[in-house]
């Protein structure tokens, strides 16, 4: 690879990851070595247990190599502390879940804009952003629609709209289309395409479904801690 680490969004050096379960050694990752350019949709495919959501974790400071370095934005994340993380996570990274993890008190609109309030957002700013981002996702006549109002598929692009809303350079979703129907599904992946095109903003998935490599750049296929190939 020619790129230095300044030139991509995420690069994994040789990174595995071992899990202490009682007296047994659990290896989740086996050396992966993995980049990220930006602008790119990235899918990690594999069966569960594969290691992608592991590497996905890693990325996100979610959870620690214990071999192996990791770079975001060409900083190496091994070297940050708690409060490093935490900065970079709100202010660079937009998480998407599969459960969606709205609150499921607010409305569509407080969800998206909690995360601007955490960051110290102005109240107009934070108004005129999530209403934007409500907009890009189709869901701007359901911005009061508390979660329980909305189907699958809505909550999940509010959850988008969520991890829109403080323009992180990346974006990470874990199977955010694993509670869905396949029609609904698809139109997930069609979006993703659109904002990596519009929004000019990175974004890494996990998924079992095929579909997806109709939408990703690449594809990296993982199993037993390994990545096999990329497509």
């Amino acid at each position: 690879m020619s790129e230095s680490n300044g030139d991509l969004v995420i690069k994994s050096q040789h990174v595995t990851r071992i899990y202490h379960v009682d007296e047994i050694e659990v290896h989740a990752l086996r050396g992966v070595d993995f980049w990220v350019r930006p602008g790119e949709f990235i899918a990690l495919m594999g069966r569960s247990g594969s290691g992608k959501t592991t590497l996905m974790n890693i990325v996100g400071g979610l959870d620690h190599p214990t071999e192996g370095h990791v770079y975001l934005f060409g900083n190496d994340i091994a070297a940050y502390n708690d409060i490093q993380l935490t900065t970079l996570r709100r202010h660079r990274i937009g998480f998407i879940f599969q459960s969606f993890a709205l609150m499921p008190t607010m409305s569509a609109f407080e969800n998206v804009e909690l995360p601007m309030r955490l960051i110290g957002a102005g109240r107009r700013e934070r108004r005129q952003r999530a209403m934007e981002c409500l907009e890009l996702v189709g869901l701007t006549r359901w911005a009061s629609h508390r979660p329980q109002e909305l189907s699958g598929g809505q909550q999940q692009r509010v959850a988008i709209a969520r991890a829109l809303v403080n323009r992180p350079g990346l974006i990470l979703a874990d199977e955010p289309t694993g509670e869905l129907d396949s029609v609904t599904g698809r139109s997930i992946f069609e979006l993703f395409k659109s904002i990596v095109h519009e929004e000019g903003m990175t974004l890494v998935t996990t998924s079992h479904d095929p579909v997806v490599r109709e939408y990703a750049d690449y594809t990296y296929e993982l199993a037993d801690g390994h990545v096999l190939n990329v497509r």
